[in-house]
């Protein structure tokens, strides 16, 4: 998988987004999502790289050539998801109809007042989960994030609702490991997705959508070190106003054994990727890493 993502410039100021999420609470989710439609056809003509991103992805995924339609769908899914974050950071849940899966899971795993690693990706819409852990079931959550990338819309998400803002952990060196044990042993759950490269990071190669490409040891590596159990977490958009959330146990403890330790690492970080397989061919239209996965070029 290509670090190409971290080079990606961002699209839009801050006032855009200020202006469409406003437009978007005080005039109606109706309203709001008709204004994506113009601003969707946009980017389908002028952002060349999201554009043959999704592309190549659908056409992996669907297993035939994607038309401009295809594509559009694809690149509004994203732009719906986005705009529902203003109204889950604002608080408006209950403009949605969401369905969980596996909750209990998590339920039992807080009883325990044992910490976990949640793990999910760039599939679906992870708020789904920030904010319903933070502000609907009160559950110690902190969240793994590169604020680096896209501080636009980092900045004007963390200004709606400081109490979401307040979980995150940003990823900036060993500190980051440090924060991340002591909020384990507080008992909370630590979320970070899977699905793509940053630096530095640890490479493994793993089979997805038919071809290999490059995942991130680190997730992995991190749920070894702390030795808690780790747990999927997808929040899917389902189209109109549903999200269904997928909670799955991925493992009770991870160990990497010294005199194999390459190969547990593999085994983990494929069982991962094949779950996430999983998850991407129930909804194509969720996957947002709108750049080449597949590019072996500039590591």
């Amino acid at each position: 998988m290509s670090r190409q993502w971290v080079k990606l410039p961002e699209r839009g100021t801050g006032a855009a987004l200020g202006l469409i999420y406003w437009l978007g609470i005080r005039l109606g989710r109706t309203t709001g999502r008709l204004l994506l439609y113009p601003i969707t056809l946009y980017f389908l003509l002028t952002a060349a790289i999201p554009r043959r991103a999704s592309r190549e992805f659908l056409r992996r995924v669907l297993g035939r050539e994607p038309g401009y339609r295809h594509i559009f769908r694809h690149l509004l899914c994203f732009a719906a998801t986005l705009l529902d974050r203003a109204y889950l950071l604002a608080g408006q849940t209950e403009r949605f109809d969401i369905q969980i899966h596996g909750g209990q899971l998590i339920l039992d795993q807080m009883a325990s007042g044992r910490g976990c690693i949640l793990l999910g990706s760039h599939l679906g819409n992870f708020e789904v989960l920030r904010v319903l852990g933070v502000t609907l079931c009160h559950f110690p959550l902190k969240v793994l994030m590169n604020i680096d990338h896209n501080q636009v819309i980092t900045r004007f998400a963390n200004a709606l609702n400081p109490e979401i803002a307040a979980t995150i952990i940003p990823i900036r060196g060993p500190e980051t490991l440090l924060k991340a044990r002591e909020s384990l042993e507080e008992g909370c759950m630590i979320g970070t997705l899977g699905d793509r490269v940053v630096a530095d990071d640890r490479i493994m190669h793993c089979r997805f959508l038919g071809k290999p490409t490059r995942f991130p040891a680190g997730p992995i590596l991190l749920a070894a070190m702390l030795r808690c159990p780790v747990f999927l977490a997808m929040a899917l958009y389902r189209g109109g106003n549903r999200y269904e959330i997928y909670f799955e146990r991925l493992a009770d403890v991870i160990v990497l054994d010294r005199r194999q330790r390459q190969a547990n690492l593999q085994y983990w970080t494929q069982r991962y990727v094949d779950r996430l397989e999983y998850y991407v061919r129930s909804a194509p239209y969720n996957w947002f890493n709108f750049y080449d996965y597949w590019q072996e070029d500039g590591f």
